[in-house]
C-alpha cells in the first residue's frame, strides 16, 4: 500500500507563512502528478496546486502569487509554501499523488489524511 503523510499545518495570523510537506511510503515505481487540495468547513474540496514530475505547475487563481508548490522527485515528496495567508485559506489541506506501483500496474491516485491550516485575523 502507498501512504501519503502531510505535515506543517498550524495556526497562523493573517499575513503569515506556512510550509506544508507531504511524504510518501510504500511500493512506488513512479509518481506523475502530485498536488494539494483543500476543504473548508461546509465547502467542497478544491484544487490548490499541482506539479508534474517534470516540474510543470498549475495553481488555483485564489493562491497564485502567494503559494508555491515544489517537489523532490528523489524523495517522492511534495511541498507547498504558503505566503501572505488570509483567513479564507483556512481549511484542511490534502496532498495527492498519481502513483504507478510497478511497471505493470496502472496509475492510481492516493490521498493523505489532511493537515489543518487555520488563519486568523
Amino acid at each position: 500500500q502507498v501512504q501519503l503523510v502531510e505535515s506543517g499545518g498550524d495556526f497562523v495570523q493573517a499575513g503569515g507563512s506556512l510550509r506544508l510537506s507531504c511524504s510518501t511510503s510504500g511500493l512506488i515505481f513512479s509518481i506523475s502528478v502530485m498536488g494539494w487540495f483543500r476543504q473548508a468547513p461546509g465547502k467542497q474540496r478544491e484544487l490548490v496546486a499541482i506539479i508534474t514530475s517534470g516540474g510543470t505547475t498549475n495553481y488555483a487563481d485564489s493562491v497564485k502569487g502567494r503559494f508555491t508548490i515544489s517537489r523532490d522527485n528523489a524523495k517522492n515528496t511534495v511541498y507547498l509554501q504558503m505566503n501572505s495567508l488570509k483567513p479564507g485559506d483556512t481549511a484542511v489541506y490534502y496532498c495527492t499523488a498519481d502513483v504507478r506501483r510497478t511497471i505493470l500496474r496502472p496509475v492510481s491516485t492516493y490521498w493523505g489524511q489532511g493537515t489543518q491550516v487555520t488563519v486568523s485575523l
